[in-house]
């Protein structure tokens, strides 16, 4: 579950969790609609590709305290994208979201 703490809203009641190097390159490819969590070890620079993801998605770019750092909204298609700060989570939103905003904090159970 993920929960957007500052505003005390539920943004996904079911996510699949990435936390090995395979699993994060693949991502959401060939999948329908859903939300995905992304676990590093330590804080790094993000990049995304959306190759063979079929819907737009919104990211989240958390560090390690979980607080949002920088959002992506509306990530297209066969598109690639790389975030300007360093994150230690990466919440894949396959479906629409505005409930958050830079500098919210984000729990995750």
């Amino acid at each position: 579950m993920i929960i957007n703490a500052t505003r005390k809203e539920v943004l996904s009641s079911h996510e699949r969790r990435c936390t090995n190097a395979f699993s994060q390159a693949w991502g959401l490819m060939f999948r329908s609609r859903q939300n995905l969590l992304m676990i590093f070890p330590e804080e790094r620079k993000i990049s995304l590709h959306m190759f063979f993801v079929f819907y737009p998605i919104t990211v989240i770019v958390l560090d390690k305290q979980r607080r949002i750092v920088e959002m992506k909204p509306d990530l297209k298609p066969w598109r690639t994208w790389a975030a300007a700060k360093k994150g230690k989570y990466v919440i894949e939103f396959g479906f629409p979201t505005k409930k958050v905003q830079v500098g919210d904090f984000v729990e995750l159970r």
